[in-house]
């Protein structure tokens, strides 16, 4: 069974095939290898990844490849650099860990490319740029003969000027600013403002605003954290701000909850503008509830006006302008609701699953397990019923470049049809949880262990 999805936002048909993938196929995979988070720039040319060793890696697309007809997203090494080192808290005796939790892209002003990474405690802000070696070699004299000696005068019958030869340009990653020491907690979500001059970073408990050009302070802007720990009932889980109103940002808990916050109401912003939940149905309560409707990723769309929320279950698409309920509820894992007594027990159920849009904001995309990931048409209606499909990232994808991929299904009864596999079969050691679309083309980047898939629009 082949997919093609009903839009790609120009009127047309996509037909999902293999394109790339980043990385070695082998067995054999070390624990810093694994792909923390994956993001594209504003423009889609760039794509980096973190990686849990604290190394950034960025994918150039090839310009040769954006002329062919049709398109081929081919993406080559751009730059690798090591953004984070491990460190040791010696005061609290904690070891921190250089695993990239986030890489956020700033707009591009000139020449030189600029990213935020983070690791649990510290942000560092990157200047990626192509600079000239550092030994230019100057190159025609004739005041001189070739073993250095100087030239007899009288054989000079002009100066020649001289010239320097032009040097082989590379990619330079330099560290631009560090902002440090302002989290107590684990760092879980950077987002740049919309004014470009300022972002803010939330942990479990706080979130700060801060200013590009300052390292050594930053406004703190929300605090949940109690007088008393015992009596903490959430955490923040993710938080971003509005692609157009630099004056908003949003913020999910561990409740299930969403809090819209504008920073012209008050200085600190614990009393938020509007809060997003849907209420629980309390015959559908049980002793997982809580945890599995825990909000891992939310995202604000691109135009501004809708946000997605992922939780364990599924995805949910919001308006800001209606807090009662979500307008749109797409299933992801609703077949692991019988499974939930063991998936707790091998800890998958605090598995952090991301999420994004599409350019044009009409499909949404998540990860999921035994190396499927999601896309669902919002188009398509009926609550995600329709236009939904599941793909699947694997070395058989990878074996078919330019071919359509086959759509993936789990069997949901006792009686499973040919292409379908069963629950009791999925891999839950392959977890897609980090995946990336490009702003403005049906081009998807998907992180499956230590290894990056893309995929495209054959057409």
């Amino acid at each position: 069974m082949f997919y093609r999805s009903n839009s790609d936002g120009n009127g047309g048909e996509t037909t999902w095939c293999f394109s790339q993938v980043k990385g070695t196929l082998e067995d054999d995979v070390t624990e810093a290898d694994l792909i923390s988070c994956v993001e594209f720039n504003h423009d889609g040319e760039l794509l980096a990844t973190g990686d849990k060793g604290g190394r950034v890696v960025i994918f150039q697309r090839d310009p040769a490849s954006k002329q062919c007809v049709p398109k081929k997203g081919e993406y080559n090494v751009y730059s690798t650099f090591q953004s984070h080192e491990p460190e040791f808290d010696y005061l609290k005796s904690l070891e921190i860990e250089e695993k990239i939790n986030k890489i956020r892209w700033l707009k591009r002003k000139n020449q030189a490319h600029f990213l935020l990474s983070t690791n649990d405690k510290t942000i560092k802000l990157w200047k990626v740029s192509l600079v000239s070696e550092r030994d230019k070699r100057v190159t025609g004299y004739n005041t001189r003969e070739e073993g250095g000696r100087p030239r007899d005068p009288a054989r000079v019958t002009q100066l020649r000027v001289p010239t320097v030869r032009p040097a082989d340009l590379m990619v330079e990653a330099s560290p631009r600013r560090i902002f440090a020491n302002a989290h107590t907690y684990h760092i879980n979500s950077i987002s740049l403002n919309s004014d470009q001059e300022t972002y803010l970073s939330a942990d479990d408990l706080r979130i700060n605003l801060w200013h590009l050009e300052i390292t050594d302070q930053s406004f703190n802007i929300v605090d949940i954290k109690p007088a008393n720990m015992e009596e903490l009932t959430e955490v923040i889980t993710a938080a971003e701000f509005h692609p157009t109103e630099c004056n908003l940002f949003v913020y999910s808990s561990s409740k299930g909850t969403i809090r819209l916050c504008d920073m012209r109401a008050a200085a600190l912003c614990d009393r938020h503008a509007k809060l997003f939940e849907e209420p629980e149905d309390p015959h559908a309560r049980s002793f997982f509830s809580e945890i599995i409707s825990s909000i891992s990723d939310v995202k604000l769309s691109n135009s501004g006006r809708y946000m997605m929320s992922r939780d364990y279950l599924g995805l949910k698409v919001w308006d800001l302008r209606m807090e009662t309920k979500p307008v749109e509820t797409y299933p992801v894992h609703e077949y692991l609701r019988s499974k939930l007594c063991s998936l707790y027990e091998n800890d998958c159920i605090f598995d952090k699953f991301e999420c994004c849009w599409s350019g044009d904001d009409q499909r949404l995309m998540t990860g999921s397990y035994n190396g499927f990931f999601r896309i669902f048409e919002r188009s398509g209606g009926g609550g995600g019923r329709r236009g939904e499909l599941t793909l699947e990232a694997s070395r058989e994808a990878a074996a078919r470049p330019r071919q359509p991929l086959r759509a993936r299904r789990v069997a949901t009864t006792a009686k499973r049809k040919k292409d379908e596999i069963s629950v009791d079969c999925l891999d839950f050691n392959k977890k897609i949880l980090h995946t990336a679309w490009h702003p403005h083309e049906s081009v998807i980047a998907v992180a499956a262990t230590n290894n990056l898939f893309l995929f495209q629009d054959k057409f």
